[in-house]
């Protein structure tokens, strides 16, 4: 098979779990011999996870939805690099991409990526993505379903869900460790709650550890406690220990997941989310909201539990049932292990995007 040259656009760039997964993927398709060219913002994070890569980096404005300039190397690109697929990623990706292809009347595949749940009501959008597409990739079936809800035809999206690299746990710093619990003061303990994320419905979490008797610790590295709203925090904090980091380098942030006994995830935006993911590789069991891509990963007594969102009151339950049963706690930590470990490995996903692609390149070639 020949190889395949491949465009990614992704106007963002932060640190984020979107970010980890797009760069996993353009690093697996060069590593299988495929040529990749990722345009982003000079600025991007991409430029640092990908230094060293076979990954050509392209730097566009992605000023906005309708920026010309960009638009313009996305045609020069495509041209240059004999571009054979376009993979967008976010919104002023979807946009800029279908836009120039239609100008420019560009002879590829262009394919979106939806890696969170979509946040439009559909219609004329909806409208404006499946006429503009070759396909939708959806992360799981969490969003696809939403996808088909707000009127994405069901055949025109297909699930690759996502996956996450042995090798990137293999050089976790004991000494960082160690550190770490100096420095908080963790002693071993069976109690320590973590939540490794940007700031969502984190909210729910604060709230439900006030219902909470027994002590714990939670960590939540991501955001800040203002954010969250002090009032709610101080209640929490009358019986429990928090401790709000904000961001952490993606280099470091690995070392926080030994230190947790779980890891809680209250949000409902996620396609499929990178930080539970990590945490399940790490062997924590899980509770997160019934919502989005989360059921995909989460399966309710095997590797973790679900709470529905909002229901602050089950969201307590669901931790107290892991922190006072060992015997639970294990079960599930053996079964988020497999799961990440065998089902979302980023091999899985690699083969499967090489697979997708391949067989869009030959649709009436």
């Amino acid at each position: 098979m020949k190889p395949l040259h491949i465009l990614i656009l992704t106007y963002e760039g932060v640190i984020a779990g979107s970010t980890m997964s797009i760069s996993y993927l353009a690093k697996g398709l060069t590593q299988n011999g495929h040529f990749v060219t990722l345009a982003c913002q000079p600025t991007s994070l991409y430029v640092r996870l990908l230094a060293g890569s076979n990954v050509k980096i392209e730097h566009l404005p992605f000023a906005s939805k309708w920026d010309l300039k960009t638009m313009k190397g996305i045609r020069d690109i495509v041209r240059r690099d004999k571009i054979e697929i376009i993979n967008a990623q976010a919104s002023y990706d979807r946009y800029l991409s279908i836009f120039a292809r239609w100008l420019f009347h560009l002879p590829v595949k262009l394919v979106h990526t939806r890696r969170q749940m979509p946040l439009s009501v559909g219609g004329i959008q909806s409208w404006f993505y499946t006429k503009g597409t070759d396909q939708i990739i959806a992360v799981s079936q969490g969003v696809k379903d939403a996808l088909v809800k707000i009127g994405t035809p069901k055949n025109h999206v297909t699930v690759i869900y996502n996956g996450t690299p042995a090798e990137k746990y293999a050089n976790i710093s004991a000494v960082q460790v160690a550190e770490l619990r100096k420095k908080y003061n963790l002693p071993q303990s069976n109690r320590v709650i973590g939540c490794v994320s940007r700031m969502k419905k984190h909210i729910q979490l604060v709230k439900a550890l006030a219902l909470i008797d027994e002590p714990v610790t939670a960590f939540f590295v991501g955001f800040t406690a203002e954010r969250l709203g002090l009032e709610a925090v101080e209640i929490a904090r009358k019986k429990h220990t928090l401790h709000f980091l904000g961001m952490v380098d993606p280099s470091e942030v690995l070392a926080y997941y030994k230190l947790f006994n779980l890891y809680v995830l209250p949000s409902t935006t996620e396609g499929l989310s990178q930080a539970i993911l990590e945490a399940m590789y790490m062997e924590l069991p899980i509770v997160a909201t019934n919502a989005g891509g989360n059921p995909d990963l989460v399966k309710e007594m095997k590797n973790g539990l679900l709470f529905e969102d909002e229901n602050i009151a089950q969201l307590a339950q669901q931790v107290n049932k892991i922190l006072s049963n060992p015997e639970l706690a294990k079960s599930l930590s053996e079964g988020a292990k497999n799961t990440a470990h065998s089902t979302f490995s980023i091999e899985n996903t690699i083969q499967n995007y090489i697979t997708y692609f391949n067989r869009l390149r030959n649709t009436n070639e």
